[in-house]
């Protein structure tokens, strides 16, 4: 399956949440993307011991069926720049990942 992850959101747990799904989804085999806009380009910026976001991160990052892409609009309005943890894509690549998705999960 083709799943199509959307954070919009900062917070931690919710964001930690998301990452610990995708990390079982691609356990199953699954080809995850995880698409990040408005302030979910910023959810590396707090992760408290409890809600290890970063950690999540790593993991998921070490799939070769994994991917992130952020929005290059919303990291400009928030002086961010492209990572690899938070690298810089555009609304293009949202439609067309949710054009050859099974399923699109927004967080």
């Amino acid at each position: 399956m083709r799943l199509v992850i959307i954070l919009s959101t900062n917070n931690a747990e919710t964001n930690w949440n998301a990452f610990r799904l995708a990390n079982l989804a691609l356990s199953k085999g699954d080809i995850v993307s995880v698409f990040l806009t408005g302030e979910g380009v910023e959810y590396a910026k707090s992760t408290p011991s409890q809600f290890n976001v970063r950690e999540q991160v790593e993991k998921f990052l070490e799939s070769e069926n994994a991917q992130i892409i952020a929005c290059g609009t919303c990291m400009t309005i928030r002086k961010q720049g492209s990572s690899k943890e938070c690298p810089e894509g555009g609304i293009e690549e949202l439609y067309q990942l949710i054009a050859e998705s099974d399923k699109v999960i927004s967080f």
